[in-house]
């Protein structure tokens, strides 16, 4: 088994410089592919005198993080793929535990790791929250799902993902025409390929800063990407969980009032009032709301959901 290492970017040379020797720094060997959407910063010099060890591409024009990744798993000769944004950056020996989680369950197509939130200058803020028991633990295709529409299964951003490639291309990569949300999406089709493992390693590092391409969307606009996600993610939902999911209204309504208490926290206020209204008078998304997030707080999972600890 070998892992591919797309690494996308646009405009970022300080921080890809960093992204790209965590990536030569792994243990184990991988191919590294940079994938540029046409920067003007020097980023094609500085990756071609790396020489062979790093492989270039560049999109034919500006063309979004989408399409970079797209190109960068069509050509890669790996049979994992771990999708690396040019602002974070991997432990030196992140690949290698995957593998080893991997090894143990043949029919995964995508796994998910712990996460370090980070500042500019690499001081940890926080850390994303452990799932289920040990090290390492599996979750069947059929439940995947249902996980995720309900939050105790979340996948994470790409520096928390690694996923098989023909998974990847079978499922249609990722969606262009989205600007946020495009690897959830992704996440969504992949799981229909096979079964997902979690690793509680904190294996990666992401940057929290001011020009993450995150903070650059409004959040009326990712509240509506939010929704129309988790109305691709109720359709793929197992008929054995049909008596056990919320109405889909409702969940719409979870995720207006979600993102209504992010714009007050945010202080933006007219955006919180626009979104909030008439999520905040719905019973049955406030009580989602508190479920989702006692759960976080307590770390608890649907231990339904968990079949197998692989790594004690």
């Amino acid at each position: 088994m070998k892992f591919s290492i797309v690494i996308t970017t646009y405009n970022r040379l300080d921080l890809l410089k960093r992204a790209i020797n965590s990536a030569l720094e792994q243990t184990v060997e991988c191919e590294i592919i940079v994938v540029d959407d046409c920067s003007i910063d020097g980023t094609k010099k500085y990756v071609n005198s790396l020489g062979d060890r790093v492989i270039y591409y560049c999109t034919s024009s500006n063309q979004g993080h989408a399409a970079t990744m797209n190109l960068g798993v069509q050509n890669a000769h790996g049979d994992w793929i771990k999708p690396l944004d040019d602002d974070d950056y991997m432990a030196a020996n992140c690949i290698e535990e995957m593998t080893k989680a991997i090894i143990l369950h043949s029919q995964a197509v995508i796994l998910s790791c712990q996460a370090a939130q980070v500042d500019c200058h690499q001081v940890e803020i926080s850390r994303t929250y452990k799932r289920g028991p040990g090290t390492a633990f599996y979750i069947s295709q059929e439940d995947i799902h249902y996980g995720m529409l309900l939050e105790s299964l979340p996948f994470g951003t790409p520096i928390q993902v690694a996923f098989r490639r023909d998974a990847f291309l079978e499922s249609g990569g990722w969606d262009t025409n989205l600007r946020s949300c495009d690897d959830i999406d992704s996440w969504i089709r992949i799981t229909e390929f096979g079964d997902a493992i979690f690793l509680n390693q904190c294996l990666v590092y992401r940057t929290i800063w001011i020009g993450g391409y995150d903070r650059k969307i409004p959040l009326k606009k990712r509240c509506n990407t939010n929704i129309l996600i988790k109305e691709k993610i109720y359709t793929k939902v197992h008929k054995k969980y049909s008596n056990l999911i919320p109405e889909l209204e409702d969940i719409r309504q979870y995720i207006n009032l979600h993102w209504g208490i992010v714009a007050f926290k945010q202080k933006q206020l007219l955006t919180a009032i626009n979104i909030l209204l008439p999520a905040f008078f719905s019973l049955k998304a406030w009580q989602i709301f508190l479920e989702v997030t006692i759960a976080r707080r307590l770390k608890k999972d649907n231990k339904n959901l968990i079949k197998k600890v692989l790594i004690n």
